[in-house]
């Protein structure tokens, strides 16, 4: 396949790495000149593009990885240019994939909205790790509209760099990162900004040899690189601004929990976050037995995004996908293959929205 990156920071370079390694033929663009050869130069990327339509012509996936405020416009341009496909690494969906539909309705369907829930304290080339993806999880976000051909194009490269893919809207991306992402930023630089200024007023080093595992863990990510924050902030402040009001709203009632002495209150509650954290998935161990779920489907736009957002909502992953096309009618046949587990709730979830799978479990 001929790939290629636009934005070749951290996350542009560890993708380049990866698929140079895997034996694509990558070109690579970027605004910084000097940034781009040296990405050459050390072999994460194949090629130099001249400019922006140069890395986007004739190639068959775009990857875009450029701050979140300039995705629309560079999407736009790669599909104005003639990209057979489009995708992103930004880490809000909502807006871009919006922008896009807004501005070219009729070649948004190329583009797929993307997220690989991956990164660095490190920053740019100098962080770029090609097993970066390994294990972890890369949202994609259909709609309506999006074309299933250019969908299984992005998955099928995404998968063969080890990352889990799974499908949700994108508004539903944008709230959960709102919390599982967005937040635990903004909380550990406020947390570490605490600690900082209470330093400050005191004797450094007593504080300093407090910080010890805890403290480090949970603010090791306000280490990480702060120029990328306040785009995100603003593109998805809507998300963010609800999240961070939960998250208030629960620190102010544990306050009142430690100000009242409530002993049970505070074992319960904290009871409950051992729980919620010992049973968080761990990526890159699932197995099987499997199930091969084969169902019909109309030939209209938004049925791929309607069943793939089905199994991202109840967390079935699904681990491939083929679309079968019927020579006769307007119908053809999804196929998909998920872990047993979880496919008996999966398969309620389709009956619900009106689709009838057969399955047949495979090794």
């Amino acid at each position: 396949m001929r790939l290629s990156i636009i934005g070749v920071g951290l996350i542009g370079g560890s993708l380049g790495r990866a698929l140079v390694r895997n034996g694509h033929d990558v070109s690579g663009f970027d605004a910084n000149e000097e940034r781009l050869q040296s990405a050459v130069a050390r072999g994460f990327v194949s090629r130099a593009a001249s400019s922006l339509a140069d890395a986007a012509a004739g190639h068959d996936i775009v990857f875009v990885g450029v701050p979140v405020s300039s995705v629309p416009t560079v999407v736009i341009e790669a599909l104005d240019a003639g990209a057979a496909v489009v995708t992103d690494v930004g880490s809000v969906k909502a807006s871009v994939v919006e922008a896009v539909e807004r501005a070219r309705p009729e070649t948004a369907p190329r583009f797929v909205g993307g997220h690989p829930m991956a990164g660095s304290e490190q920053e740019g080339l100098d962080g770029a790790d090609p097993d970066l993806f390994e294990g972890a999880t890369w949202v994609l976000t259909p709609t309506a509209t999006t074309d299933p051909t250019a969908f299984t194009a992005v998955q099928g490269v995404v998968r063969s760099l080890g990352a889990e893919v799974v499908a949700v809207h994108p508004t539903d991306h944008d709230a959960l990162v709102a919390t599982v992402s967005h937040v635990p930023h903004l909380a550990a630089g406020t947390l570490m900004l605490l600690a900082s200024e209470q330093a400050g007023s005191a004797d450094r080093g007593p504080l300093l040899r407090l910080a010890a595992g805890g403290f480090r863990d949970m603010t090791r990510i306000a280490a990480g690189h702060p120029g990328i924050w306040p785009d995100i902030c603003v593109e998805n402040r809507d998300a963010i601004v609800r999240a961070l009001d939960e998250y208030v709203r629960a620190l102010v009632e544990i306050r009142d929990r430690v100000a009242g002495e409530d002993r049970d209150g505070l074992l319960a509650s904290l009871e409950r976050a051992r729980d919620a954290r010992t049973n968080l998935p761990i990526a890159g161990l699932e197995e099987g037995p499997f199930a091969e779920l084969r169902i019909p489907v109309p030939d209209r736009p938004g049925v791929l995004a309607e069943v793939t957002t089905l199994a991202g909502q109840i967390g079935v992953n699904i681990v491939d996908l083929e679309i079968a096309h019927s020579s006769e009618g307007p119908e053809g046949v999804l196929v998909l293959i998920v872990p047993m587990r979880g496919v008996e709730q999966f398969e309620g979830a389709l009956d619900a929205a009106g689709y009838r799978a057969s399955r047949r479990t495979i090794a």
